[in-house]
């Protein structure tokens, strides 16, 4: 269930960001309906889920010294190229995000960031 509820506040973190952001897009064909969008936000935020827990921990090991040399500024840049990664993932079809530029994604990663730290606040782990 815990699972379930940070998918979706992943992808209403992601549907925030493509609201705010000129340069993100949420796109599925015209002739669907808002259910579909909803299920193309879904496998987006599963899809970004998956990047950020197989492959951003990989990248952060690599980039240890720019973490520490810009006294973790860096980690913003690693946020959006995970963005960016996961839109390039879902754009091999006809489903999926679509971010027109470097500056876009680390608009759209910073406003995911803060949405998740809050909703992370809010339905806090049972641990």
């Amino acid at each position: 269930m815990q699972l379930l509820l940070r998918l979706i506040g992943t992808a209403f973190a992601i549907w925030l960001a493509a609201l705010w952001v000129g340069g993100i897009e949420i796109f599925s064909p015209p002739d669907q309906g808002n259910g579909a969008k909803i299920v193309v936000l879904l496998a987006v935020a599963a899809v970004f889920t998956v990047v950020n827990a197989f492959v951003k921990p990989i990248v952060q090991l690599l980039s240890l010294p720019l973490v520490i040399v810009t006294l973790g500024l860096f980690l913003l840049v690693i946020n959006a190229l995970m963005l960016w990664l996961t839109a390039w993932i879902t754009e091999a079809t006809d489903y999926g995000l679509r971010i027109e530029g470097f500056w876009a994604a680390l608009l759209g990663a910073i406003i995911i960031t803060i949405v998740n730290w809050a909703l992370g606040i809010i339905l806090p782990d049972k641990d």
